[in-house]
């Protein structure tokens, strides 16, 4: 690789790490090339881009990234490396321990979600459970939504009382 072509991939990259904000590092060494084939067609059909990087390569695009801090990752990188952007913090995690039912591989070296750096393989489980922004919304809108069923469904089982009521009250005045 020139340095052109070396400035151009960090730049690249560099604009890949300012862009997302998820992404998973791991260790897809010593798989075959029908295996990684494999998890790149789960990885396609789960909307997760992933790719081989060279880790110095890597980490001069991580120091070009301003306004992120991806804590030690840095120190995560060594061996053969692939990243993983994706757009929901725990569909990664969950391919990764799902293709891990047929082969050792991936193994987690960290990842970073929203501004959190998790590191090491033992952060999988954590991260499989992580709930997505539009998980937790519809948890709060269920939440939010309760007390107003319970009063709407109050009013609906009194039937005329509620509108006898206000017909009284605007009589009255």
């Amino acid at each position: 690789m020139t340095k052109e072509e070396k400035a151009k991939y960090i730049s690249d990259l560099a604009a890949e790490l300012t862009e997302s904000n998820i992404f998973y590092l791991a260790d897809t060494g010593e798989l075959t090339v029908d295996t990684v084939n494999a998890l790149r067609r789960k990885c396609f059909h789960a909307n997760i881009r992933m790719r081989v990087v060279k880790n110095t390569l890597l980490v001069k695009a991580m120091d070009q990234v301003e306004g992120k801090d991806f804590g030690n990752l840095r120190e995560v990188l060594s061996g053969p490396t692939s990243i993983m952007f994706a757009e929901v913090g725990n569909v990664p995690a969950k391919l990764i321990k799902d293709f891990r039912k047929k082969s050792d591989k991936p193994i987690l070296k960290g990842a970073y979600i929203e501004e959190a750096v998790f590191v090491g393989d033992n952060q999988l489980e954590a991260l499989s459970s992580i709930k997505s922004k539009e998980e937790v919304l519809g948890e709060i809108i269920g939440l939010l939504q309760s007390p107003a069923k319970n009063v709407i469904s109050g009013l609906k089982n009194s039937g005329g009382k509620i509108a006898g009521i206000l017909k009284t009250l605007e009589n009255r005045a």
